[in-house]
This record gives C-alpha cells, structure tokens and sequence, in this order.
C-alpha cells in the first residue's frame, strides 16, 4: 500500500467523521476541493459510493460504514506502528564487528566496548583477534 493509499484512506476517515469536507480539509490542513477530489477518486477506485452527500451534510453510506469499521482500528494501528518505529531513529542498533591485534583487544578495546555496550542495549559487538575468523 502506498503513502498516497494511506492519505486518501486518512481523508475518507475525516471526511466521516466531521460529516463536513469543510472542518475535515481544516482538520488535514489541505483544500476542500483537494479533499473532495481524493475521496471522489477513492469512491471511483472502488467503484462504491462511501459518503451521500447534499448541500448541507455529508454522511457515509451503507459502504461508507462497513469500511469505517475496518479502516478505523487498521489505521489506528499502523499510526501507532509507525510511532513505535520513528521512536527508534535517535536510537544507535545494530551490529558491530571489530577485528583487531590481541593486544589492542585486551587492553585498548576490551575495557571500553563493554562499557560502550552497556550503553547502547541494541548493539551488539563482537570483538575479533584472529584476522582469518
């Protein structure tokens, strides 16, 4: 699923649940009509009709509600997802492979990279002295 997928899905959700493409476009800070034309695109994609619109209400269909019911907690999820995840970009991880002398291993690195990885919980560091492993 695309970024835009996510966007247009966002927009529907909004539109629904403001029954306003007014107060969802101020919500998602974009234009009604760029609002419009994403669900209206959604709607021709899907070839359904999610939202029943007049001059003064918007409201979703019979298939606008059943994919409300899904769309919901699936979006409330991936937004959580994707927090989780964002979460870890100050966050060092990974892997780290230091192939090095005896001696530098034992008493330049060794005393230090025990302590740096007490530091950083996702790294692990594997210190090699024998230079064919």
């Amino acid at each position: 699923m695309a970024q835009d997928d996510l966007n247009v899905l966002s927009a529907f959700l909004a539109v629904a649940e403001e029954r306003s493409f007014t107060r969802a476009a101020k919500r998602l800070n974009v234009s009604q009509s760029a609002l419009s034309h994403a669900v209206r695109g959604l709607e021709e994609q899907i070839g359904v009709r999610l939202l029943a619109r007049t001059t003064r209400s918007v409201a979703p269909t019979d298939a606008g509600e059943e994919l409300l019911r899904s769309l919901r907690p699936a979006l409330t999820d991936i937004r959580a997802a994707l927090g989780k995840i964002s979460g870890q970009r100050d966050k060092p991880a990974g892997r780290v492979r230091l192939v090095v002398s005896p001696l530098a291993a034992g008493s330049v690195l060794g005393p230090k990279l025990g302590a740096f990885s007490d530091t950083i919980v996702a790294l692990v560091a594997r210190l090699h002295t024998n230079w064919f492993e």
